[in-house]
């Protein structure tokens, strides 16, 4: 009985600190870029997107689709910027658990 409850307070403190993690990435900022710089994502740890910028003479009225290809291609970057930084902070608190990769 004394094992169950020493596994229920760690499994208690891990969870404590995956919260505390979570709550880490979401206040961290990651950025991902597209052509050159010209078009700019910003997303948090947790992958919420903060700000697009967009550099004025890339926006072409003939051209929007480049454009839009330059966003998506920026927001795609910043995402998997944000992915890697949260497998970085929640990959040590979770490696000993035999959990399989990207389940958290």
């Amino acid at each position: 009985m004394a094992n169950m409850n020493n596994m229920m307070r760690q499994a208690q403190a891990l969870q404590r600190k995956l919260m505390e993690a979570q709550d880490e990435l979401a206040e961290l900022e990651v950025s991902g870029s597209a052509g050159g710089g010209m078009v700019t994502a910003t997303v948090t740890g947790a992958g919420e997107l903060r700000g697009i910028e967009i550099v004025p003479n890339v926006v072409d009225p003939d051209d929007v689709e480049l454009l839009q290809d330059m966003v998506t291609a920026a927001v795609n970057e910043a995402l998997r910027s944000a992915k890697q930084l949260e497998q970085e902070r929640l990959g040590g608190l979770t490696s000993g658990m035999g959990l399989p990769p990207g389940l958290l």
